[in-house]
C-alpha cells in the first residue's frame, strides 16, 4: 500500500504517545450513570466460549473486512476526495461509516491484544482518511470526491437532505472510531479530525443557528463520546439538540413515491412523526430505533433531564412487551428495515437486522446503568448469545445481515441468498460485528459505590478498586452450556463491600421481560447460592442476589442455575407463534434443522410428552450441546442445534417454532438435563 504509506509521510505528522490528562478534564459535568461499567480492558476473558470469538474476530473478521474495504473502492474513495487518486465515488453514500466502524473495532482489538502490524494498517487508513477531510473540517468523501454529482440521496450541496445523506451519521461513526482509537494508542491522529469535524457541526447547527437532525441517527453517541473525552459542553448540548429537533416541525416529502427513496417520505421511517418526548410506540427503522434510543440514555443520564428518561424507558416497553422476538432480535419487516405493529413477528420474513440486535444491547445496556435493574442485561443477555450472534460465522468470514426464525432453505432473506454472506452492498453488519465483540468485557461487570454487580457469566477476571483497596474477583463457568459457577472474592485484606449476582428471569421462570413469552412447563428447580460452601438464601434487588459482608482473601461464592430444557410459547396475539412451541436452555434459543431431522423440519411438531435431554457434541459447530427428543409412544425423534449457529451446513430448513403437538401421556414430564451436560467445574 505504498500510496497510503506516502499519505502518512506527507500529510500527517508523527503523533506521539500522550496521556489522558492532555485532553480537558470531564469539566463541570457531574451527572452520570449511577452505575459505572468495569472498563473492557480490565475483565479479561479466559472463557471457551467467548475468548475464541474474540480471537477470531481480531485475526479473521477485522482483516478480512478491511480488505473488503480496500476491493469494494471504500478506502479508495478517501484516496479519491484527497486527489490523491483519479477516478469517481464508488458505492453508496455512507460507506464512509463502513471503515470508520472498523478502525473502531481494530481499536478495541488493540487495547486486548497489542498488534504492531495491525496498527501500521489502521494508522495507513487513518491517514487517508485525515487527508480526505476539507480545510474547515467537514468530511463526507461522497461529496467531497466530486461536489458537483454527488451520489443518489446525498443532496446538492451540505446539508441540504440531511434525512437521507448520512452525513451526521457518518460523523457519529467517525467520532466513535477516533475516541477508540485515542484510547488505544494514546495518539490523536483521528481524534484530531474529529474534533475539527465537531466543531464544525456544532457551528452549523444549534438554537439560533440552521435547525436540522439526522435522518439515521448516531451522531448523538458519538457526540456523547467526545463530550466524556474533552468535557466540551457544546458537544453533549448538540446531541440533545438534534434530539430535541426530531418531530418539531412538518415531515417534508422528498421523493417521488415510485423512488427507491421514498421510504424516507415517512416520517415514522426516522421517528420525525412526533417530538420524542411524545412518542410512546416504537416504529420505523429498527436500528435507528435503537440508536436514537441509547443518545436519549446518555443525554438523559449527563443533564439529569428525566423527561428523556422517562420516554426512553416508556418505548422500551413497547419493545419489550410488543416488538421482540423470541431470540431478541428486533425489526420484523423488510420494508424499511422496520419495527412492525404490537405483535407484528412473523417467523420466515422476520427482519431481526444484526445491527438491530447491536444496537439492542447497546440501549439495554445503559437502561441498566440507570436503574440498576436485571431486566435490562436479561435482554442484553439473550439478545448476545442468540440474535446478535447468529450475525457472524464460526469462522468469522461470512455474516446474516437479517436473521429470520425460519427458512425453506431456499428462498433468499439476506439480500438475495439463504445462507451467511461475505460481504453486502450495504455492509453495515460486518463493521458493527467488528466493533461489538472486542467491547464484550465490558458488559461483564458494574460498579456503584462500594456494590460490584455481575450481569453476564463468562470466564475471567478482573483486579477492582473499591474505596480505594484493591479486590481481584475471578469467574470459573462453562456457561452457557453449564449453570455451575464460581467466583473467587479476593481483596488484598479484610473489605466490607456487596456483591450483587444477576439472577438470570429464564432461570426463575420469565424468558424475557415484559410478558411476551412464557414458559409452558413447569420445574421445580431453582437457582441455589453459596458462599464458602454454606447455603446462602437468594436475597433479590431488582433481580440481583445482594451479598454484603466481610469479605476475606480467599472467599468463594457458588451459584448454580437450573439448565433445564424448556418449552416456550408466545401470547395469543402472536399469530406466527401461535399453537407453536420453541426450546429454550439456559440463555440459548434452539432450532431445528434439516440437517440433524431427516432432511425436513418445517411442518413438523413436537408432541407435549416429548422428553428433550442435553447432550455435549464437541465435534460439532465448534462444540455445542444439543437437544434430543424422544416420544416414548412412537411419534419420532428431533434435534435441536443453538440458534446462533445454525446454517454452517449447507442450505437446509430450519424452524425455531413448531407446532405444538397433543398429550402423549397422562401427565407432561419435565424434561430433563442429562447428568453428562453437567460436569464438575
Amino acid at each position: 500500500m505504498p500510496l497510503l504509506m506516502n499519505i502518512r509521510a506527507s500529510c500527517i505528522p508523527a503523533a506521539a504517545f500522550i496521556l489522558m490528562t492532555a485532553l480537558p478534564a470531564l469539566g463541570g459535568a457531574v451527572r452520570d450513570y449511577p452505575l459505572r461499567p468495569v472498563d473492557f480492558t480490565r475483565y479479561k476473558i479466559t472463557d471457551a466460549f467467548w475468548r475464541p470469538r474474540l480471537q477470531t474476530n481480531r485475526e479473521v473478521t477485522i482483516p478480512f473486512a478491511l480488505e473488503k474495504c480496500r476491493a469494494t473502492g471504500r478506502l479508495d474513495n478517501f484516496l479519491k476526495a484527497a486527489g490523491l487518486l483519479p477516478g469517481a465515488y464508488i458505492g453508496k453514500r455512507y460507506n464512509d461509516s463502513d471503515v470508520y466502524k472498523i478502525v473502531e473495532g481494530a481499536s478495541y482489538s488493540l487495547c486486548l491484544a497489542p498488534d504492531p502490524s495491525l496498527e501500521r494498517e489502521i494508522d495507513e487508513v487513518i491517514a487517508a482518511i485525515a487527508a480526505a477531510q476539507e480545510k474547515d473540517g467537514y468530511l463526507y468523501t461522497a461529496r467531497t470526491v466530486d461536489p458537483a454529482a454527488p451520489p443518489p440521496g446525498a443532496g446538492p450541496e451540505r446539508w441540504s437532505l440531511l434525512e437521507s445523506s448520512h452525513e451526521l451519521y457518518n460523523a457519529g461513526h467517525l467520532y466513535e472510531s477516533a475516541a477508540a482509537h485515542y484510547r488505544a494508542t494514546g495518539k490523536r491522529s483521528l481524534l484530531d479530525v474529529a474534533l475539527k469535524n465537531a466543531d464544525l457541526i456544532a457551528e452549523v447547527f444549534g438554537p439560533g443557528k440552521r435547525r436540522g437532525f439526522p435522518g439515521h441517527q448516531e451522531i448523538e453517541i458519538g457526540l456523547v463520546k467526545l463530550f466524556r473525552l474533552t468535557g466540551k459542553r457544546a458537544y453533549l448540548d448538540l446531541a440533545a439538540f438534534f434530539l430535541e429537533s426530531r418531530g418539531t416541525k412538518p415531515y417534508r416529502t422528498m421523493f417521488p413515491e415510485d423512488s427507491p427513496f421514498a421510504v424516507y417520505n415517512r416520517a415514522e421511517y426516522v421517528q420525525a412523526h412526533k417530538p420524542l418526548l411524545e412518542q410512546r410506540e416504537a416504529v420505523g427503522h429498527a436500528v435507528r430505533a435503537a440508536y436514537m434510543y441509547s443518545g436519549m440514555a446518555d443525554v438523559a443520564a449527563l443533564t439529569g433531564d428525566r423527561r428523556f428518561r422517562r420516554a426512553v424507558e416508556r418505548l422500551w416497553r413497547d419493545v419489550v412487551g410488543k416488538k421482540t422476538y423470541l431470540t431478541g432480535g428486533i425489526g420484523a419487516r423488510k420494508e424499511g428495515e422496520a419495527f412492525g405493529d404490537a405483535f407484528e413477528l412473523p417467523n420466515a420474513e422476520a427482519y431481526g437486522e444484526t445491527c438491530a440486535a447491536i444496537g439492542s444491547v447497546l440501549w439495554n445496556h445503559r437502561l441498566f446503568l440507570s436503574r440498576g435493574k436485571s431486566e435490562f442485561m436479561d435482554i442484553v443477555e439473550w439478545t448476545l448469545y442468540n440474535g446478535l450472534l447468529s450475525g457472524v460465522s464460526l469462522s468469522g468470514d461470512r455474516f446474516f445481515y437479517t436473521n429470520p426464525l425460519e427458512s425453506d432453505g431456499r428462498t433468499g432473506f439476506n439480500q438475495g441468498a439463504a445462507e451467511r454472506q461475505p460481504w453486502f452492498e450495504v455492509a453495515c453488519c460486518p463493521g458493527n460485528i467488528c466493533r461489538f465483540l472486542p467491547s464484550l468485557p465490558g458488559y461483564v461487570l458494574a460498579q456503584a459505590d462500594d456494590t460490584v454487580y455481575v450481569s453476564l457469566f463468562i470466564r475471567g477476571g478482573a483486579e477492582l478498586e473499591i474505596r480505594g483497596r484493591p479486590v481481584r474477583l475471578a469467574v470459573e463457568t462453562d456457561y452457557p452450556w453449564q449453570g455451575r459457577m464460581k467466583f473467587a472474592v479476593d481483596p488484598r485484606s479484610p473489605l466490607d463491600f456487596e456483591i450483587a449476582l444477576r439472577i438470570p428471569g429464564w432461570a426463575l421462570g420469565r424468558p424475557l421481560p415484559g410478558g411476551l413469552y412464557a414458559f409452558a412447563d413447569r420445574t421445580q428447580e431453582q437457582p441455589s447460592l453459596r458462599v464458602n460452601g454454606e447455603p446462602r438464601p437468594l436475597r433479590l434487588r431488582d433481580g440481583y442476589a445482594r451479598l454484603r459482608r466481610l469479605w476475606r482473601p480467599g472467599d468463594v461464592i457458588e451459584l448454580e442455575l437450573p439448565m433445564t430444557v424448556r418449552r416456550v410459547v408466545a401470547r395469543r396475539e402472536v399469530e406466527a407463534a401461535r399453537g407453536r412451541v420453541a426450546l429454550t436452555r439456559g440463555p440459548l434459543v434452539y432450532c431445528f434443522e434439516a440437517a440433524d431431522n431427516g432432511g425436513r423440519v418445517l411442518g413438523r411438531a413436537i408432541p407435549d410428552g416429548m422428553i428433550f435431554e442435553a447432550q455435549e457434541r464437541p465435534g460439532l459447530l465448534g462444540g455445542v450441546t444439543v437437544l434430543v427428543g424422544c416420544d416414548p409412544s412412537g411419534y419420532g425423534a428431533l434435534t435441536a442445534v443453538p440458534y446462533y449457529a445454525w446454517s454452517h451446513r449447507g442450505p437446509g430448513e430450519m424452524a425455531v417454532w413448531l407446532s405444538r403437538g397433543r398429550q402423549q401421556s397422562a401427565a407432561p414430564r419435565r424434561a430433563q438435563t442429562s447428568a453428562k451436560a453437567q460436569r464438575p467445574l
